[in-house]
């Protein structure tokens, strides 16, 4: 049942709402009362002490005062003395209540001046929403802390919404790579039985065609799951070597194709602080990218090693292929590619992974065509925490 006792409390709030217009007019309000009340406190106390000190002095009449004693005339000179302050105390009470009044009328209106600027933001904030946030507030004016505030609402949503638009299109990318090996998988299948007469042998061949693309989308997904993981930070951080690391990435990726490539490394100890798991899957994506996009007779340098500046660093650089500078950003994002899928083989996802993994791990990736063509990707990482080593 519901509370009806507390209804008319609640439209009251409603009604009598607390706003910061409203807080900053009476703010400016008891400001100036308070200052005015000091201020003719502070006269009153100097008009009267200089009074007292200086003494007030009295014309009287004698053919009035009828040759009134001294006592007298001191009598009539105080009252007169107070009259005068209570006089000034009262006229001037009055004009601090007037003045009072006109305050809080001008507060109210240039408080609702300088919170202009914050209604608009509000209106237009209030407009925006997951399908337009291409839109921006363009705050006009002063160059003043509420225009920062506006700049920096704006600055928000063009990472929202470039945010928004890199996951449509990652789903989209996904869906399409997900979908392409089911088709490929139902097709065969169909085909196969289509064929009453099929032995056991084409029937083997269509089931290692379909484990054949099952495995692919097995990589797929575990290359999705990678990425997705690496965006999420990091669970456990641990000393990690990046020599070590990356020779067991090289010793693994290079006995699938001997003497194809001349590859060069020189690791030397390297000491990062990380997640083994996933800067070892960092490592593998650039050692795979450089070997999968350098033809033959080409050549890959790998090498580890500590900067002058103390941090470890892992550089990759290949032969290959001339790319341009300006399409490099685009090679981190997931599923772009500078060669059709048949020629490259790969999801798109490598150096994207790399890219996740080293937000992760606060690293600086820099990127830059080769000397040769192919790519120069450099990894630095930041200095292990001593108390790690």
């Amino acid at each position: 049942m519901p509370d009806t006792a507390s209804e008319p409390a609640r439209r009251a709030g409603r009604r009598l709402r607390w706003t910061v217009r409203l807080r900053l007019t009476l703010l400016y309000g008891a400001l100036f009362l308070v200052s005015g009340v000091a201020l003719l406190a502070i006269t009153y106390a100097l008009v009267a002490r200089g009074n007292a000190t200086k003494g007030v002095l009295v014309t009287f009449d004698s053919t009035q005062t009828g040759g009134g004693s001294d006592p007298d005339i001191q009598h009539v000179a105080t009252e007169r003395h107070e009259a005068a302050l209570q006089a000034l105390l009262a006229q001037s009470g009055i004009a601090l209540a007037l003045m009072t009044a006109v305050s809080v009328a001008l507060g109210w209106v240039m408080a609702g001046r300088v919170l202009r600027p914050v209604r608009i933001m509000a209106g237009r904030a209030r407009r925006i929403s997951e399908h337009n946030l291409h839109a921006r507030l363009a705050i006009a004016g002063p160059d003043d802390e509420l225009k920062d505030l506006g700049d920096t609402f704006d600055g928000l949503l063009s990472r929202l919404d470039a945010a928004f638009e890199a996951q449509r299109r990652f789903v989209a990318n996904a869906s399409h790579e997900l979908r392409t090996p089911l088709t490929l998988q139902r097709a065969m299948v169909e085909v196969a039985l289509s064929r009453p007469g099929a032995d056991a042998a084409s029937l083997r061949a269509v089931c290692e065609r379909v484990v054949a693309a099952g495995e692919e989308q097995e990589r797929l997904i575990e290359a999705l799951l990678t990425l997705a993981g690496s965006q999420s930070g990091l669970v456990a951080a641990g000393p990690v070597d990046l020599a070590r690391v990356v020779r067991e990435v090289l010793h693994d990726r290079t006995r699938a194709a001997p003497g194809k490539l001349d590859l060069h490394s020189s690791l030397r100890p390297a000491v990062a602080s990380g997640d083994g798991r996933l800067i070892a899957r960092l490592a593998g994506n650039l050692v795979e990218n450089a070997l999968r996009y350098t033809p033959p007779g080409g050549w890959v340098r790998v090498a580890t090693d500590v900067q002058e500046t103390g941090y470890p660093m892992l550089r990759v650089v290949n032969s290959g292929p001339v790319i341009p500078a300006e399409r490099i950003p685009d090679l981190y994002e997931p599923f772009q590619r500078l060669q059709p899928r048949a020629a490259g083989g790969g999801y798109g996802l490598g150096l994207s992974i790399v890219g996740a993994v080293a937000a992760a791990h606060r690293a600086e990736v820099t990127t830059v065509p080769g000397p040769e063509g192919g790519l120069a990707v450099t990894v630095e990482f930041p200095p292990p925490d001593p108390a790690d080593l």
